[in-house]
């Protein structure tokens, strides 16, 4: 089974959609079509925390994401993170924030929502991981950080 890598990027442009391609672009999944799916992680899976992926297939192939993401034009802090938790040998789930705010507090809320969906799961206390990355927004140009766990490898759209 493929690992789930995790990967993140900062990137800065004219336009929203311009600083999110340059955030992809640093974290290598500029050429995949992202596919989001819903934080759960499979039974056995193993998470990788990577920083830039690798080649993960083909160009325009459809990758599956959990994806954290935070775009300003305004100029401030930005941060965007993931935790995760896996149980002994089983599933796990990965939870995202982000937004106009600071480290601390992004991490604040992924521990948080983490604590929930275990207790959801009647799952006994396990220790989160969690991958943060900021920015600060310039107040001229768009910035967009972003942190996102690939399922896998990308596959053809058509």
């Amino acid at each position: 089974m493929e690992p789930v890598r995790v990967v993140w990027g900062v990137g800065t442009a004219e336009t929203a959609v311009a600083s999110y391609d340059a955030a992809l672009a640093e974290a290598n999944l500029h050429d995949y079509n992202l596919l989001s799916v819903s934080s759960v992680l499979p039974e056995g899976a193993a998470v990788e925390v990577v920083g830039r992926a690798p080649d993960l297939g083909s160009a325009g192939g459809l990758l599956p994401v959990v994806q954290a993401r935070t775009t300003a034009r305004e100029a401030g802090p930005l941060c965007a993170g993931l935790g995760w938790i896996v149980t002994e040998g089983g599933p796990g789930v990965i939870y995202e924030a982000a937004g106009e705010a600071d480290e601390d507090t992004i991490r604040e809320r992924i521990e948080r929502g983490l604590a929930e969906a275990a207790a959801l799961r009647d799952w006994s206390a396990v220790e989160p991981t969690i991958q943060t990355v900021t920015a600060t927004g310039t107040g001229g140009q768009v910035t967009t950080a972003l942190v996102l766990a690939a399922y896998g490898r990308a596959d053809p759209i058509l």
